[in-house]
């Protein structure tokens, strides 16, 4: 029974292959092509029968592999790079060497049982790509709209009495072009220049947006039944999930997201302070759900709200008390996607 350690890079993929007690069986370096991963497989197959196979960079260099392996049958785990660090000094030389970092990843791999497994893409790696280009537009026009605003200030004094709206919008654009009006000096050229550009991401984002809904119904999901969370909010949420059962249970997943607040008890204080960790973007998507719900007088959210403040609680933990139940609303929806990865 073997366990395989891969450390994946741009043009070569360094593998070790370990027996049940940790130490090693064999070592070799194929290059990261199709036919070096088919050579590779080759290569382990002839060392005795492998259970599992552990891959740094699954999603990134060792993409490929991973893919041709789980689509094979094979079970596959990501180790991240913490753990092979850790692994790395345990070792009786701590110098960084390839041969030396995919032998600590097969032997994380052999006594960790909680790693997360590859799954075949889907429809939720489909949503990630979206998602993150969908992200990636966002701070282009983000970007514009601030570089814009800096142009205006110094061709049109006071255009901020003329514009009210939210410069991203349309509208707001076509009133842009309206007070440049005759001017055809540089800065005025330039502006109407990012004003065309603005334009074109904002159609570019439209079009995503009706991809990534298009997407979303196909995997079947039921996180949009949850009150502040649009399609949109739903795509991220399965995006940066992956596959529904990743997280075993409640407390593992708002653990995961940054809802579940971190222990800092000692002796007879016993006191929790707010997580700042876990995924972020799933953090947000869950904190605008929540402001959602408050915002909307008889909601569930906005009375469990308001029984928190009744009970001594400030605005801010209250939020975060409501943030905690709706990740278990979200755990328990992700149950009953039927889409895998």
């Amino acid at each position: 029974m073997m366990v395989v350690g891969v450390d994946s890079h741009k043009d070569s993929l360094v593998c070790v292959v370990v027996d049940q007690a940790g130490r090693a069986a064999g070592s070799e370096v194929f290059a990261n092509t199709a036919v070096g991963h088919e050579a590779m497989w080759a290569w382990v197959r002839q060392l005795g029968c492998v259970v599992r196979v552990g891959i740094e960079g699954s999603g990134s260099y060792g993409r490929g592999l991973a893919q041709m392996l789980v689509t094979a049958g094979h079970v596959v785990v990501d180790v991240p790079p913490q753990m092979t660090a850790r692994a790395r000094r345990r070792q009786r030389t701590r110098t960084k060497t390839d041969p030396g970092d995919a032998l600590g990843i097969a032997r994380v791999a052999l006594r960790e049982d909680g790693l997360p497994q590859v799954q075949a893409v889907g429809l939720t790696d489909d949503l990630r790509a979206l998602c993150a280009y969908r992200r990636e537009l966002s701070d282009q026009l983000v970007k514009a709209s601030g570089r814009l605003h800096a142009e205006l200030a110094k061709i049109r004094c006071g255009y901020r009495h003329e514009l009210r709206t939210r410069i991203t919008l349309k509208s707001s654009l076509d009133k842009v072009l309206t007070l440049l009006g005759e001017d055809h000096s540089i800065r005025a050229d330039l502006a109407r220049s990012r004003v065309s550009a603005m334009r074109t991401l904002i159609n570019q984002t439209r079009a995503l947006d009706t991809q990534i809904r298009h997407t979303l119904h196909q995997t079947g999901t039921t996180l949009t039944q949850i009150r502040g969370i649009a399609e949109l909010g739903a795509a991220e949420i399965l995006a940066q999930v992956g596959h529904p059962n990743k997280y075993p249970t409640k407390a593992k997943f708002a653990m995961a997201n940054g809802t579940a607040p971190v222990q800092a008890s000692s002796g007879r204080v016993v006191r929790h302070r707010l997580n700042r960790g876990g995924n972020r973007q799933l953090n947000r998507t869950i904190h605008t759900a929540a402001i959602t719900q408050i915002r909307q007088p008889g909601t569930e959210g906005r009375l469990y709200y308001n029984r928190l403040l009744d009970r001594g609680k400030t605005k801010k933990e209250a939020i975060r008390c409501l943030k905690r139940r709706i990740s278990d609303r979200i755990w328990t929806h992700l149950q009953h996607t039927t889409t895998q990865n």
